[in-house]
């Protein structure tokens, strides 16, 4: 199992409609080949900043798979438009389970 992490920085002053398209996207997400689960978490520091915490079954399942498919272009037709820069992902092997 992998987690992916992606820290996403949006557009000052459009949290209201990202967070509106963002059920849609999250709606998306969980039809993707591999998706196990996922949360979204808005930061207190920065008004503008959220986590995405996605497990996958593999690293290639999010890489590849996802990526690669018409559902990320319509996952990133939701909330795409509010990003300020690309996000930043990381990929973590869960080495620690608990």
């Amino acid at each position: 199992m992998v987690l992916e992490l992606a820290i996403i920085d949006i557009k000052a002053g459009t949290n209201a409609d990202f967070e509106h398209n963002l059920d849609q996207a999250q709606s998306v997400l969980t039809r993707a080949e591999g998706y196990l689960k996922h949360e979204f978490q808005k930061c207190m520091e920065r008004d503008n900043r959220y986590i995405l915490l996605i497990h996958w079954t593999s690293l290639e399942a999010h890489t590849e798979g996802f990526r690669g498919s018409e559902l990320f272009k319509e996952w990133r037709g939701y909330i795409g438009q509010f990003f300020e820069n690309p996000p930043l992902v990381e990929h973590y092997e869960l080495k620690f389970p608990h």
